[in-house]
């Protein structure tokens, strides 16, 4: 057994009962989960391709840190949650491995949330007895998210984080730490250990463990279940870990290989970064990477105005535009909020951009036109809340979905000189990720030919792209006037960028 070092703080306790517990369990880790167990850092995160051991790893990890709690009058007392995004994934997926492996050290009841409590003698005989709590929550109710956060809990395992939302984490590192109380004995350690398929590069995950790398997290990468041969043929990896509790063997993992996307094998096989597509792009047929990104980061032209779609709610969100001379419409920002109000969306994100990249440039804005009604809270609507902050916003003509996407891809084929009209500032990352596929129509599982919803699907990309529809249908009903005034008129239409602010 791989001893700790000096810096963890468990190893009187820990060290002597972690081959007692796994002989008990007969459980034996995996390389990756066994660095996970060994580590005693505030945030540790295992990221691998499925079928892995990950999430039986992570439920072993409440059962071995229970024990390790420093005991109070004789028991060892510690409370946990386990985090699933859905209730439907929770009950038939968490919920279950649990059972497999501790329904002899407890009782669940089938509450709102799931809880688990568990009684037992310590496994090495010492006298004292594991008294643990564990709750299962789901975050697709809000009443399970507001009872996750009046949990006050020792730590918490976060299982398959991709779909968990940044700002959930975030509360929940707020949450550990709080049991048992201090006149208790306090908890003798605290901290949070997620698992997960592999994100794209947009999610918290990616962030914190490939660029900001914050003190106190630590990540690990388990080795890919199956390898990519020179002739384009897959194969299993020697190095694949769970290998030998596959009752399949590697079968398990080559017989999800056939009639897969080369990204899904690529994510969910080989645990590479990536985006899955699963669904109809929104802009199928008119969006070109290679053609409306621009090849370097776009900046205002300065005196020129800038045009500000928005989107509210609890992801408020701003796209920021400029119609060049050329009458280019170049989107240079994307400025998104996450479970924030508009105000503090305000004051801590657009106003202070706008003060400074683009303190040059006069504005205009427009947005959902949900957004000059009253709110149910304070009579006010966010029209006027954002009047009040001496920003001017005005609503968009229409809310309608089918007319908000055709005026983006009325820009999308347009051309200018030859060149595309439409120009996304490759810093937009978001909305590029939408326009690749993540803004989509959700494919219906019906049998027969493929069909899809009819509205696009509402997710992290659908909020950048409603703001940019209002951008684009304001722009767009403005230049549609311009034509016919001047064709009333008898003089040649010149469409965008006529006027001297920009259009």
């Amino acid at each position: 057994m791989q001893e700790y070092d000096s810096k963890y703080h468990f190893k009187p306790v820990l060290a002597p009962v972690q081959d007692v517990i796994e002989e008990e369990l007969d459980y034996i880790a995996v390389p990756t989960v066994a660095k996970l167990h060994l580590d005693d850092s505030f945030f540790r995160g295992i990221r691998g391709p499925i079928g892995s051991g990950k999430s039986v790893g992570g439920c072993v990890e409440v059962f071995k840190r229970a024990c390790a709690q420093t005991p109070y009058r004789g028991k060892r007392l510690s409370r946990w949650a386990i985090i699933r995004n859905t209730y439907p994934e929770l009950k038939t997926t968490t919920v279950k491995t649990w059972q497999d492996w501790f329904d002899d050290y407890g009782a669940i009841k089938f509450d709102s949330p799931i809880n688990f409590n568990m009684s037992f003698p310590h496994p090495l005989n010492d006298g004292t007895r594991v008294e643990s709590e564990v709750w299962f929550i789901a975050l697709d109710t809000p009443a399970d998210v507001k009872k996750l956060k009046s949990l006050e809990l020792t730590g918490a395992f976060i299982n398959e984080a991709v779909e968990v939302r940044k700002s959930i984490v975030d509360m929940l590192t707020g949450r550990v730490g709080r049991y048992p109380r201090k006149n208790m004995g306090g908890p003798s350690w605290v901290g949070i250990w997620a698992d997960t398929n592999s994100p794209d590069d947009l999610h918290w995950w990616y962030e914190w463990a490939e660029e900001e790398k914050p003190d106190g997290y630590r990540f690990w990468a388990q080795p890919p279940a199956v390898l990519l041969s020179p002739d384009g043929t897959y194969r299993i990896n020697p190095d694949a870990e769970n290998l030998i509790n596959q009752p399949l063997g590697a079968k398990y993992w080559m017989q999800q290989v056939p009639g897969k996307d080369p990204q899904w094998i690529n994510v969910f096989l080989m645990g590479n970064y990536g985006t899955i597509i699963d669904g109809k792009p929104v802009y199928a047929g008119q969006w070109g990477d290679l053609i409306h990104v621009s090849p370097v980061e776009l900046w205002p032209i300065k005196e020129r105005e800038i045009l500000i779609g928005m989107d509210f709610g609890l992801d408020p969100t701003a796209i920021i535009g400029q119609v060049s001379p050329r009458g280019q419409l170049r989107i240079l920002d994307e400025v998104i909020g996450e479970d924030m109000g508009v105000e503090q969306f305000m004051d801590g994100m657009l106003l202070p951009l706008m003060k400074t990249k683009y303190k040059s440039n006069p504005y205009i804005a427009v947005g959902d036109p949900a957004g000059s009604k009253r709110s149910d809270t304070d009579a006010k609507s966010v029209f006027k809340l954002l009047a009040s902050m001496k920003f001017v916003i005005g609503g968009a003509s229409t809310n309608i979905i089918k007319e908000r996407n055709e005026a983006v891809r009325y820009f999308l084929g347009q051309l200018r000189d030859g060149r595309p009209v439409f120009q996304l500032s490759p810093t937009c990352k978001v909305l590029r990720k939408g326009f690749n596929g993540g803004y989509r129509f959700r494919k219906l599982q019906v049998s027969g030919e493929d069909r899809y919803m009819m509205k696009p699907e509402k997710n992290r990309f659908s909020h950048p792209h409603d703001a940019l529809q209002y951008l684009c249908l304001a722009l767009r009903g403005e230049v549609q006037a311009k034509t016919q005034a001047r064709a009333h008129l008898g003089k040649e239409s010149v469409g965008v960028g006529d006027r001297r602010a920009g259009y």
